[in-house]
């Protein structure tokens, strides 16, 4: 089945080039488009597609408030797959907390918005990676200090080289060709960290890296 995805974003250019990328995808539909946040939870509510591209600055409601409606209660679909620039990277702090399930660079090639829409979808949390250094950054800045978790002892030689990996925004493919090992090895080692490590996704395991000085 294809991957239904609703655009939200202020510039009907900006949707039109979204929408031909997007159209060229054999497992990907573009179910429909919305010029502003309160049109998107309302197109969302309606059309019930998997995935919303969700533009953080747009006019009557932003893109963060949009999402706040829309995954309220927590855990409720669509994954939501924000677009940030450099510039706003503020508001990724609290689209974390709203629940959105990815951030991508707006600059980012036509070929990482349509592997970041099939991630997301697929149930996956992804932060582009120069989102991740900077969302990293804020945190470290105000690390606790003391002791590791004990929950970290309980991960393998493996699944800390995979946590690492998370760290630095690696998709599952790419820890898997550097690791030498099968997609779904990976997919599983993931499951386990998060399962050991009680996090709810990605994000959080990019976080307890860094927190916990993993990574630097």
């Amino acid at each position: 089945m294809s991957i239904r995805v609703l655009i939200a974003n202020d510039q009907a250019m900006v949707r039109a080039g979204f929408r031909m990328v997007l159209n060229a995808e054999a497992d990907i539909e573009v179910a429909g488009e919305a010029g502003d946040g309160e049109q998107a939870v309302a197109g969302a509510r309606r059309l019930r597609p998997d995935v919303v591209l969700m533009d953080i600055r747009m006019p009557r409601l932003d893109g963060i408030a949009a999402a706040r409606r829309l995954l309220e209660p927590a855990g409720s679909t669509p994954r939501i797959l924000m677009l940030t620039t450099f510039d706003l990277d503020e508001y990724v702090f609290e689209s974390l907390q709203a629940g959105a399930s990815g951030f991508l660079l707006k600059n980012a090639p036509a070929e990482q918005l349509v592997e970041a829409i099939r991630v997301v979808a697929a149930g996956d949390s992804l932060l582009a990676p120069g989102v991740t250094r900077r969302v990293i950054e804020e945190f470290v800045r105000h690390r606790p200090g003391g002791e590791p978790p004990p929950e970290l002892d309980s991960l393998t030689a493996r699944e800390r080289e995979v946590l690492e990996r998370l760290a630095h925004g690696r998709t599952n493919a790419e820890i898997a060709a550097e690791l030498v090992v099968s997609l779904g090895t990976v997919k599983t080692h993931v499951a386990r960290v998060l399962q050991k490590l009680n996090l709810r996704d990605r994000v959080q395991a990019v976080i307890f890296a860094y927190e916990n000085g993993l990574v630097s």
